[in-house]
């Protein structure tokens, strides 16, 4: 068996009874009689019932607690044939209305043409004896949507597609799903299905979709506008547009001009002339990153009368936390006090907690309600922490609802409905994409005031725009800097050589004391079983450190360094098999109960329960970290910090180990103890901000591992992939209409 479960087989026989089923995904445990043995299959099976012959190719999985599964990967469903199979799938229950005794009376009056008498000519059940025109209508109509679901199944099986995509498709569009995707294959490129273009392009091949049809061209292009919001842009040039999608459809740049202003006039995508640029903007882009440069130079212009006793409350203040602020923090906080909008910026152990501080006790002085939000779970944690009040990630400041028009979630607090606070102070604003800001400014209540604090040198969002950024650079909102290096900090190695590696100046790494520990280490194997040795033994027996307060970083995925390695060789060691854990498999990973895993794509809808179940609510987000509780056939279950939520075997691909990640995913979160592994990485991760990023992580005590000619090659690798944001030039009025 174990060699079968590394292949992959095919399997034929009729569906015997249904174990589980989720309305929801489609997902679905059922038996199978294969010959004369009954087999348990596992898989994305909608609408599947007993009856139905089928005929699934996936392979072997072995669980640990319910034994050997086939999970089915691929699925083939064909309709019962026969008057025996025709009755046993309709006395199942399959059909809404239809039980054991109607199903007699079905095949008995209608033969092995019952079948399509339901689908097409429902009125003619009326004849029997029970059946009310009413009732012959929900027969016909809960058959007709199996038969839609069956369809749309068996297209995606025929042109080798996952039937994973089944369900949000026909959640998309109901009963029609597979007449727009025969019109149109590149709607499964949206996000909400994440098709491949590649493989979208050869159903429409195979559908007869011509090389320049329009459908084909318009896809390409709407396709690279989505793609790039991915590597960071807000538009993309005009050329460069045209020229990614030629080459992404293998057509010329002159076909493709006439389709990209149909689509402007249509309103799919926005064009303007901005920053020395004929920009192509997605609709939604255009909007937020015009609406967040209007409420930003609005606030701007704003100036407050601060309280005739400001000194003497500052003092107040000072003396209640026993502090002394230097000249630019004093700067900071008098400049809350006086602006509705302030940037607060600087690098480690130069002083943004104590600001924080004094600015969120001058605005409790002032009477003003203050809201604290950070982008990510951890980093709102953290924030909170810091400054001794509650914090929320802007995602649940903001709160989420559904509209019933659009049938998407939305925020709930928007411009109808603003926020209930007087200020509003985020933290770790660099993390912060364009349209995350929109969302929060269109929340914000007339003269409310916004504290907006980060550090510029660490890397961008991974959303669309260089907000942050653009914010500082255009000069246009009040900033104060903050330079000076305090002398407890200074006594940081871990300060210092992160502020050495901002300025391009290499540390000296062999130095080895303190909190910055360098291991020299040339190979990958070594680079890995050092770190491993780290987290293990090390740490923990010489210097107190669990494993659990350990995050190993990696600039990359791949390669003999990158995450997936470390999370493999950690989760062996850290978290080995064991007969009594329950575990499951999702691609390459073995999910099992205790891993350490991460939320890597922001879910509004996804239900959480406290631990003590008294409270409940919804969304799950980008970079919240957990571990497994537990695995069974129907479920993972996910404790973070407090927050149970169970994924369903569909939803795995939004989890991801833990064990080790990447510097970009552990933006915003401090750790008591930091390893990273710097040994090998595509030059563009090799890079000063990821080095500084990395560094930046680390609280009490940070260790690289790996060779001390990479680390130098980062710290003087400024590279900077250039992001196409419009923000700077519309806050300047650096552009024409």
């Amino acid at each position: 068996m174990l060699e079968e479960e590394q292949k992959t087989l095919k399997l034929e026989g009729t569906v015997s009874s249904i174990i589980f089923q989720n309305e929801e995904n489609g997902y679905t445990i059922l038996r199978m009689e294969v010959g004369e043995e009954e087999m348990t299959v596992v898989g994305v099976m909608p609408g599947i019932s007993p009856g139905e012959y089928v005929t699934v190719q996936g392979q072997w999985v072995r669980h640990a607690t319910y034994g050997t599964q086939f999970r089915a990967d691929l699925v083939e469903r064909r309709l019962p044939q026969g008057l025996k199979e025709i009755y046993h799938y309709l006395a199942s229950g399959a059909v809404k209305g239809v039980g054991k005794a109607t199903a007699r009376q079905l095949t008995e009056t209608f033969g092995e043409d019952v079948l399509r008498v339901i689908e097409e000519e429902p009125e003619k059940l009326t004849k029997l004896r029970g059946i009310t025109p009413k009732r012959a209508r929900t027969i016909s109509e809960t058959f007709r949507k199996q038969m839609g679901t069956r369809r749309l199944l068996e297209f995606l099986a025929d042109h080798d597609l996952s039937p994973q995509l089944a369900m949000p498709l026909f959640r998309a569009y109901g009963d029609v799903a597979l007449e727009v995707i025969r019109s149109n294959p590149y709607v499964m490129t949206e996000s909400a299905f994440g098709l491949e273009f590649a493989k979208a392009d050869q159903v429409a091949i195979d559908l007869g979709i011509t090389a320049e049809s329009p459908v084909r061209l318009e896809a390409g292009l709407l396709f690279e506008l989505n793609h790039n919001l991915s590597n960071g842009h807000s538009f993309l040039p005009y050329g460069k547009l045209l020229g990614a999608t030629a080459q992404l459809l293998s057509v010329s740049s002159e076909v493709l001009e006439e389709c990209l202003e149909r689509l402007t006039t249509h309103g799919e995508v926005m064009q303007e002339a901005i920053a020395g640029e004929q920009a192509v903007y997605l609709p939604n882009l255009y909007e937020a990153e015009d609406y967040v440069a209007q409420r930003i130079l609005e606030m701007s212009h704003v100036e407050l009368l601060p309280p005739e006793d400001l000194e003497q409350k500052m003092e107040e203040i000072q003396k209640r936390h026993q502090i002394t602020y230097a000249p630019q923090q004093k700067q900071a906080v008098e400049q809350a006090a006086k602006r509705q909008i302030m940037l607060l910026t600087g690098g480690p152990g130069t002083g943004k907690t104590t600001c924080l501080r004094g600015v969120l006790a001058l605005f409790e002085e002032l009477g003003l309600e203050t809201a604290l939000a950070a982008p990510t779970g951890r980093a709102a944690k953290r924030l909170g922490e810091l400054c001794k009040t509650e914090a929320s990630t802007i995602h649940r400041l903001l709160e989420t609802g559904y509209d019933g028009h659009s049938d998407q979630l939305v925020f709930t607090h928007n411009e109808g409905e603003p926020l209930d606070v007087d200020a509003v102070i985020v933290d770790e604003v660099s993390m912060v994409d364009v349209a995350l800001m929109a969302a929060l400014l269109a929340a914000l209540p007339n003269g409310c005031r916004l504290i907006l604090v980060g550090d510029p040198d660490q890397l961008p969002s991974v959303g669309p725009g260089n907000l942050f950024s653009d914010l500082i650079r255009s000069q246009v909102v009040p900033t104060v800097r903050l330079t000076e290096i305090f002398r407890q900090a200074a006594a940081s190695a871990i300060v210092r050589n992160a502020h050495l590696i901002n300025q391009g100046i290499l540390p000296n790494i062999r130095e080895n004391n303190n909190d910055f520990f360098f291991l020299q280490r040339r190979d990958a194997q070594s680079t890995v079983e050092t770190i491993v040795d780290l987290c293990v033994r090390r740490l923990p027996e010489r210097m107190g450190i669990p494993p659990e307060q350990i995050q190993v970083l990696s600039p990359t995925r791949r390669r003999g360094t990158g995450t997936t390695v470390l999370n493999q060789a950690l989760q062996q060691v850290l978290n080995p098999p064991d007969p009594k854990k329950g575990e499951r498999r999702f691609g390459d990973w073995i999910f099992r109960t205790g891993d350490r895993v991460m939320q890597v794509k922001n879910n509004y809808d996804i239900m959480w329960r406290e631990d003590a179940g008294s409270q409940s609510g919804m969304g799950m987000f980008n970079g919240d970290i957990g571990v497994i509780q537990s695995v069974d056939k129907e479920s993972v279950l996910v404790d973070f910090e407090g927050k149970l939520v169970e994924y369903t075997p569909d939803m795995l691909g939004e989890l991801e180990p833990a064990f080790a990640v990447t510097v970009h995913k552990a933006q915003g979160s401090e750790y008591r103890a930091v390893i990273l592994a710097a040994l090998d990485g595509a030059p563009m991760l090799m890079t000063r901000g990821i080095l500084y990023t990395a560094v930046t992580r680390a609280k009490d005590l940070f260790i690289v591992v790996g060779d001390e000619f990479v680390i130098a090659n980062m710290t003087v690798n400024h590279r900077q992939t250039r992001r196409y944001s419009g923000l700077r030039a519309r806050l300047t009025r650096e552009f024409t209409s």
